[in-house]
Protein backbone atom coordinates (compact mmCIF):
# COMPACT_ATOMS: atom_id res chain seq x y z
CA UNK A 1 0.00 0.00 0.00
CA UNK A 2 0.79 3.54 -0.49
CA UNK A 3 2.72 5.22 2.65
CA UNK A 4 0.62 8.27 4.20
CA UNK A 5 4.09 10.48 4.52
CA UNK A 6 4.30 9.42 0.66
CA UNK A 7 0.94 10.73 -0.14
CA UNK A 8 1.53 13.94 1.54
CA UNK A 9 4.69 15.41 0.08
CA UNK A 10 3.25 14.22 -3.72
CA UNK A 11 -0.29 15.48 -2.77
CA UNK A 12 0.15 19.25 -3.11
CA UNK A 13 2.33 18.38 -6.64
CA UNK A 14 -0.48 16.69 -8.40
CA UNK A 15 -2.74 19.41 -7.42
CA UNK A 16 -0.51 22.39 -8.73
CA UNK A 17 -0.26 20.24 -11.66
CA UNK A 18 -3.58 19.66 -11.85
CA UNK A 19 -4.28 23.30 -11.21
CA UNK A 20 -1.31 24.67 -13.49
CA UNK A 21 -2.96 22.27 -16.53
CA UNK A 22 -6.28 23.72 -15.88
CA UNK A 23 -5.62 27.22 -15.64
CA UNK A 24 -3.47 27.13 -19.07
CA UNK A 25 -6.34 25.18 -20.96
CA UNK A 26 -8.97 27.90 -20.01
CA UNK A 27 -6.28 30.46 -20.83
CA UNK A 28 -5.40 28.87 -24.10
CA UNK A 29 -9.23 28.57 -25.36
CA UNK A 30 -9.97 32.30 -24.74
CA UNK A 31 -6.70 33.42 -26.18
CA UNK A 32 -7.40 34.25 -30.09
CA UNK A 33 -4.09 34.22 -31.05
CA UNK A 34 -1.34 32.21 -29.25
CA UNK A 35 2.37 31.64 -30.76
CA UNK A 36 1.51 28.52 -32.66
CA UNK A 37 -1.00 26.27 -33.15
CA UNK A 38 -3.90 25.84 -30.40
CA UNK A 39 -3.59 22.00 -30.70
CA UNK A 40 0.41 21.94 -30.39
CA UNK A 41 -0.16 24.00 -27.31
CA UNK A 42 -3.04 21.79 -25.95
CA UNK A 43 -0.74 18.58 -26.53
CA UNK A 44 2.31 20.63 -24.53
CA UNK A 45 0.28 21.39 -21.72
CA UNK A 46 -1.61 18.08 -21.32
CA UNK A 47 1.75 15.84 -22.18
CA UNK A 48 4.73 17.65 -20.10
CA UNK A 49 3.16 18.16 -16.65
CA UNK A 50 4.21 20.94 -15.18
CA UNK A 51 6.87 22.07 -17.38
CA UNK A 52 4.17 22.27 -20.35
CA UNK A 53 1.64 25.08 -19.05
CA UNK A 54 4.80 26.89 -17.32
CA UNK A 55 5.98 26.48 -21.12
CA UNK A 56 2.89 27.64 -22.45
CA UNK A 57 2.61 30.98 -20.27
CA UNK A 58 6.52 31.82 -20.90
CA UNK A 59 6.44 31.29 -24.44
CA UNK A 60 3.08 30.12 -26.31
CA UNK A 61 0.79 33.21 -24.82
CA UNK A 62 0.67 36.50 -26.34
CA UNK A 63 -0.90 39.81 -24.90
CA UNK A 64 -4.41 40.09 -26.14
Amino acid sequence: MIDEQALLLVLPILLLQLALMIFALVDLIKNPNPNGPKWMWAAIIVLLNIIGPILYFIIGRRNY
